[in-house]
């Protein structure tokens, strides 16, 4: 459990940005799954609309409200010393995200967020985490679609193949579902901010210890006919397979040596180049201002699809692991990625840390590495399928 009792805080879980697109269906999930005697509230900077979304929530009356602004790190810092957990919505985090990250970090609570952003989480691990390692917080970052069905995925793969040789998972995303505003504009500033980004990344891989007597590796790999899935192979420009990757640094049972390839599952040849190429013109328009600009305004963070787009909306990651003379194939699967299965991960994932008894870990890390098997027990019973699967 937290190491935090729940008598040192009014709240076990606290919901920033509740009352934006994700974080509404974020608190609504959390309202209707509640465990009896979860103390929880949601937070932001406009109190009429957070009075508003409690009126509207099964149970509200015992629902707290705290303001909060990103703007004001005092509220942040009151916000982390009321909650055992806080989960946040709130994003592009590179620019709205640190100072919860340090306030969490400096008073012991645990923190979690659903950024797709690379660049932020190396400059919070190279900033906060060892903060977080001597108050025993945990931070988690990409608690969302990005990236918990690829590292659990990844996680659920490895356990069914031998222990201690060297292992091999790769994984192929398909879904049908609309584009997340926030990870659309998530996206447009990872282009836009390519050399920030490798920065980002050298400056951590300074600062991190060294794998002694192990190897992990997480290669971009090529486009390629994958006939394991009878589909054509995109790799994905995603933080996905670094979060794989920091899972298999954590945890010995990814065996002596471990690789992890992501990517696109597409089954026609002509929607796979044309994949590529419209990837390739987004990352070059996002280089110019006037460009990224337009495109930003596509579809912007808070907006989202209506209930009944949700609906018909799904998601399907398959992986291939082999290793010690086996191969596997697993699947993880569930309904709309972006938003549905993303509030629900996020809802699940602060209660797993707030009431599950889990290995003790502090500092940045992944969710394979907090929660392995608690949290992938808590999303089967929500409804996201884990499964052995045949080969296609």
């Amino acid at each position: 459990m937290s190491r935090l009792k729940p008598s040192d805080r009014p709240y076990d879980i606290v919901l920033f940005g509740a009352t934006g697109f994700v974080g509404t269906l974020t608190a609504e999930y959390l309202a209707a799954h509640a465990p009896a005697g979860l103390r929880w509230a949601i937070a932001g900077r406009d109190l009429e609309r957070l009075e508003s979304l409690r009126e509207r929530l099964p149970g509200g009356a015992d629902i707290g409200v705290l303001h909060a602004d990103v703007q004001s790190p005092g509220t942040l810092r009151a916000l982390a010393e009321h909650a055992r957990v806080v989960a946040t919505t709130v994003g592009p985090y590179v620019r709205h995200g640190e100072e919860l990250v340090a306030a969490c970090a400096d008073a012991g609570t645990d923190y979690l967020d659903i950024t797709g952003e690379p660049e932020f989480v190396d400059l919070m691990y190279v900033r906060h985490d060892a903060r977080a390692r001597e108050t025993g917080a945990r931070l988690l970052h990409a608690c969302g679609f990005d990236s918990v069905p690829h590292d659990l995925g990844a996680y659920f793969t490895v356990r069914q193949l031998p222990e201690g040789v060297p292992l091999t998972v790769d994984g192929f995303v398909t879904a049908d579902a609309a584009f997340s505003g926030g990870t659309w504009a998530s996206a447009l500033g990872q282009f836009a901010r390519a050399r920030q980004m490798t920065a980002a990344s050298r400056d951590r891989r300074r600062h991190e210890p060294r794998l002694v007597g192990r190897r992990v590796s997480t290669p971009t790999g090529t486009p390629r006919f994958a006939g394991e899935v009878g589909s054509w192979a995109l790799p994905l420009p995603t933080i996905d397979p670094q979060i794989v990757g920091r899972s298999a640094r954590a945890l010995e049972r990814y065996g002596p040596e471990f690789r992890y390839r992501h990517y696109a599952a597409v089954r026609h040849l002509p929607v796979a180049l044309g994949g590529i190429a419209a990837v390739g013109g987004i990352a070059l328009a996002a280089q110019l201002p006037p460009a990224r600009h337009w495109l930003s305004g596509r579809l912007k963070p808070g907006e989202g699809p209506s209930a009944e787009k949700r609906a018909q909306s799904w998601f399907r990651v398959r992986f291939v692991g082999e290793g010690g003379g086996r191969r596997v194939f697993t699947e993880v699967s569930g309904g709309d990625p972006g938003y549905d299965e993303t509030a629900k991960i996020l809802a699940e994932a602060a209660l797993s840390l707030a009431f599950d008894d889990l290995p003790p870990t502090a500092g940045q890390v992944t969710p394979a590495q907090a929660m392995g098997d608690a949290l992938t027990n808590r999303l089967r019973t929500a409804g996201i399928t884990f499964r052995v699967a045949t080969s296609s």
